[in-house]
């Protein structure tokens, strides 16, 4: 792989197909070159817009990992369902070609619906909580449960809650992972700077190697898994 580092993993970003602003193999592209090891797009989508979306993730995901080596992962970030909604949304992205599904958590700066934080981790199909913000043990606990991982977030104002992210998961056992909610060539991640994130999170040195790099392999071993099962992602 080209650049600084081999060990970068991120699995929140964004494209010019919702609020981001790069194409998808771009985007890949600027990543490989800061040092990516994997990165997934995961663009925000509701039942309006995700055909269209997963059409063109999957597509230049493809065409980047036919020609470069990272692991591109096509996802989505269900944004601002009703909480009711998003086992069944959930469900279809997978249908439709997403190899992994965020839900976008309850933060401090939007008015994300009460009750998201719950849906999204009862639901099967769902991957990554992301920025959850002021999540209690009794969730993390279900998080823990159902294997879905809690995100550490890089982006300014979903970060502000990433003490208590933090807190809860190393009380109930649950998995965290830093991800940059990368919008712009600037919040790509390198290593360096994601390792500032988990300290300031409150992790120590060891706990941040394992966020870092450890859970990333993990959920990585998932995706690769559910790829191997027939009829998981088909369209």
């Amino acid at each position: 792989m080209e650049g600084m580092s081999k060990m970068v993993c991120d699995f929140h970003t964004h494209t010019i197909h919702s609020d981001g602003r790069l194409l998808p193999v771009e985007l890949i592209r600027r990543a490989v070159v800061r040092g990516y090891r994997a990165i997934a797009l995961t663009d925000h989508v509701s039942p309006g817009n995700l055909a269209p979306v997963l059409e063109a993730l999957v597509a230049d995901c493809q065409l980047a990992e036919d020609h470069w080596e990272v692991r591109a992962i096509p996802g989505v970030e269900l944004t601002h369902l009703p909480p009711a909604a998003i086992a069944e949304v959930a469900e279809e992205a997978r249908r439709r070609g997403a190899e992994l599904v965020l839900v976008h958590g309850e933060t401090l700066v939007e008015p994300v619906p009460p009750g998201t934080n719950l849906a999204a981790l009862r639901c099967p199909n769902v991957d990554i909580l992301a920025h959850p913000g002021t999540i209690d043990v009794e969730l993390a606990g279900l998080a823990a449960r159902n294997g879905i991982f809690l995100e550490i977030s890089a982006r300014p104002g979903h970060s502000l809650a990433n003490g208590t992210v933090a807190a809860v998961a190393r009380k109930a056992g649950a998995l965290l992972l830093v991800n940059s909610d990368c919008h712009a060539p600037s919040e790509i991640l390198t290593e360096d700077f994601a390792r500032k994130v988990a300290a300031g999170a409150g992790l120590s040195e060891e706990e941040t190697a394992r966020v870092l790099f450890e859970n990333p392999e993990r959920l990585l071993d998932k995706l690769a898994q559910r790829k191997r099962l027939p009829g998981l992602t088909a369209a």
